[in-house]
Order: structure tokens, then sequence, then C-alpha cells
């Protein structure tokens, strides 16, 4: 058996997720700016007072003042943004991703006049702008349905995840069975209502990765493969839960054809050409992820 490339996977473990959070809020020609981000994402970080901000700017707007500083698990940079006019629709870029993990989420919520908008930026999506007033409603279907399906499939996390449950369907009956369930369980998960602390939902998503992988390797005559799938719906639509909003049945659409696009095609090809000891890869990255969430 090929246990070299189960090593192929490893360095994927680094990060399972990485995410910070902004508040901005605009006032005539002033925009304040609150970045808070996990500590342990910044040590590694040469000079993050001035590499998070560079990573981080507002169209038109003149870095005036800031101070960065730690608060308990946190690291928190406030800064003053001037404008040469009243802002009336704020243009953002986010590259937060570049100077953390390249999985790296930010989501910003800002505030004007009482009116608020908001937006999340990835490696994906590294724009966007601010306006201030009520989407349309095509405007609102179209954006938050590509954010979910990009969020339900991007990222080598995502990735293996879905071959993985690709992998486990021995026919491709079995695999319309498999994806149906995973459906249903993300469903379900983003349904409850529940958004569980974000370490919890990794640890939950690599144990069911890696329970899977070893029922690949070494119960290759188990039935009943499709409750599995639908485990792993669960722990996927927690992760998904993390980033919804009042637009949940959109976002958990785009990500549901995004996934069933993506395990589809992966299951077509591995009913037919994977060798069961190909699910050693998934197993060394699930369990690699798990530790590394554990060390946090």
């Amino acid at each position: 058996m090929k246990w070299w490339l189960a090593l192929v996977a490893l360095p994927l473990g680094a990060h399972v997720m990485s995410m910070s959070t902004g508040e901005a809020t605009v006032s005539g020609k002033r925009v304040d700016y609150i970045l808070r981000i996990p500590y342990y994402e910044v040590e590694p970080i040469r000079n993050p007072e001035k590499s998070l901000l560079e990573h981080i700017t507002f169209s038109g707007g003149r870095l005036q003042d800031h101070k960065c500083f730690r608060d308990g698990d946190s690291y928190v940079c406030a800064a003053e943004y001037l404008f040469s006019r009243p802002v009336e629709t704020l243009d953002v870029t986010c590259t937060l991703y570049a100077v953390t993990v390249p999985n790296h989420v930010h989501s910003l919520h800002v505030t004007r006049n009482g009116k608020e908008d908001r937006a999340f930026f990835d490696y994906t999506f590294t724009t966007a702008t601010l306006r201030f007033r009520p989407p349309s409603p095509w405007e609102t279907a179209v954006q938050r349905m590509m954010q979910g399906a990009l969020r339900g499939v991007a990222g080598p996390f995502q990735l293996l995840f879905l071959i993985t449950l690709a992998m486990a369907a021995r026919s491709r009956r079995e695999l319309i069975f498999v994806i149906g369930a995973y459906v249903a369980g993300l469903l379900i998960a983003v349904t409850l209502g529940w958004r569980p602390p974000e370490r919890f939902a990794e640890c939950a998503a690599a144990l069911g990765v890696a329970y899977l992988a070893v029922e690949i390797l070494f119960v290759p005559q188990g039935g009943m493969r499709w409750w599995i799938g639908a485990v792993l719906g669960l722990f996927q639509g927690l992760y998904l839960a993390l980033f919804t909003g009042s637009e949940t049945p959109l976002f958990v659409t785009g990500a549901a054809i995004a996934s069933v696009l993506i395990c589809a095609s992966a299951g077509l090809l591995t009913v037919r050409w994977a060798p069961r000891w190909a699910a050693s890869v998934p197993l060394a990255a699930s369990l690699f992820w798990f530790f590394t969430l554990l060390r946090r």
C-alpha cells in the first residue's frame, strides 16, 4: 500500500478554518473600523499592527490614526479613515488571507445613519461595495447563492470532505443515496438555528471524515453508508451555519448545488477508478486536522 501518499495531505492540515470580524461605522467623511482576530492567528505574522491594516483598504480613504493591542484571546486593531467627501458607498478590498492562511474569512459589518450592510471576504471574494440600501430580491438571491456555493466547496478541507463522501459510494445507485442523505443532513443542520463554536464544528467535521475513511478502508462491505453521508451533511451544515444570516435558504441552496455537482463528478470517477487504499489520504489529513485543532 502506498502510504507515502497520505503524507501529501498533511501540509493541508495547518488550519481548517480561519476567521476574523470587522465593524465599521461611517460618520460623514470618517470611517471608524475595528478588526478583531484570534491571537493565535497573529503570532506568526511579522509586525501585525502594520501588516493587517495593509491588507484591508477602503477606497478613497486615508488612514488617519490606528492602534492595535491584545485583548484576551483576540488581537484588536482600531483605525480611523478620512475621506475627501461624505461616504455614500464604501468600496472595500480585503486580502487578509495573504498574511494569515489561504482559507481565511473576514466578516465585515458596516453601519451608516442607522442603515447597515455586510460582506464576507476570502481568497475568492476580495472586493465588495457596501451601498447602505436594501438590495433588490434578485441581487440578494444571486449574491447569497454564489457566496454559499463558494463557501460550500472552496478550500482544501471542503474539497476533501466532498471527495471522501464520493469515495464511500461503491456504485452509481449508492452514490445517489449518499448524496441525497448528505443534502438532507445539511438542510437539517442549518434549519436548527444552532450556531456552534467554531472549533466544535471543525473538530466534528474532521472526525466525520476520518470515520468515513476508516469505513472505506477496513469495512469495504459495510452497508447503509448513506447514513454516514447524512452525518457528514450535518457537520457541514454546522460549518455553514457560521456564515448564514437572514438569507439562509439562499446561501444553503447555493452550497448544496455546488456540493452536489462536485460530489457527483468525483463519485463518477472514484466508483470506477479509485482504489480502496486511496482513502488513507483523507484519513491521515482529517486526523492531522483534528489533533491540530486540539492544540490551538
